[in-house]
């Protein structure tokens, strides 16, 4: 039996466009940027540290993103796209059993994606250059949230206290988020979902 030539070898390896491996690439240090920052916070979250954990030199961070204030913009928009992905995935069926919603926007809100967002907003505090971008970007999710949270529901908001409750329901899941980041709040955060799950109930109708 012969050896497989390089000629051959090339017709038969599947061939990646640079393009796709450029923006996957872009797409390891983007999730990279968002895991460093859940782990680790702002302070240690270099470019040199998000691009270890990608599996790229700096060299290739720095060629998608030439300053880390590039590279966590970029992140922040990340993080936006993925939390409104996640909370669409829910439930692809639509309305579902209402205390099941608030556990599952709950659980959102405890998880990494929420976590990165917070260490997020802590870093655009003080970087000019971020926080007009988190700004807008919360704002958009913040709304986004509110809306899917309706539907799921099923809540109907021309009846009144009904915004004041989805909107209270959310907000308490992001204070319950922030909790969680201190220490692990599983057994407490469990009563006070089960409490809020029968409230929601009760608001809506």
């Amino acid at each position: 039996m012969g050896g497989v030539s390089a000629t051959e070898h090339a017709a038969r390896t599947p061939h990646v466009p640079k393009q796709d491996r450029s923006r996957a690439t872009r797409q390891r240090l983007l999730a990279a940027a968002v895991a460093c920052l859940a782990e680790h916070g702002w302070a240690g979250s270099t470019v040199s540290v998000v691009a270890e954990r990608a599996g790229v030199s700096r060299g290739a961070a720095q060629h998608h993103f030439p300053t880390r204030e590039d590279l966590f913009t970029a992140a922040v928009e990340y993080v936006a796209e993925e939390r409104s992905t996640a909370l669409r995935a829910l439930f692809p069926d639509g309305p579902a059993d209402r205390r099941v919603v608030v556990a599952a926007l709950v659980g959102l809100y405890t998880g990494p994606l929420f976590r990165a967002a917070l260490h997020l907003w802590v870093a655009a505090s003080n970087e000019d250059q971020l926080r007009s971008r988190v700004t807008e970007l919360e704002a958009r999710v913040g709304r986004e949230s509110h809306r899917i949270a309706v539907d799921l529901l099923g809540a109907d908001e021309s009846r009144p206290g009904v915004r004041e409750t989805v909107q209270g329901l959310l907000d308490m899941a992001r204070g319950l988020g922030l909790a969680n980041l201190l220490t692990d709040d599983a057994a407490r955060r469990e009563r006070v979902v089960e409490q809020w799950g029968a409230i929601v109930e009760e608001a809506l109708g």
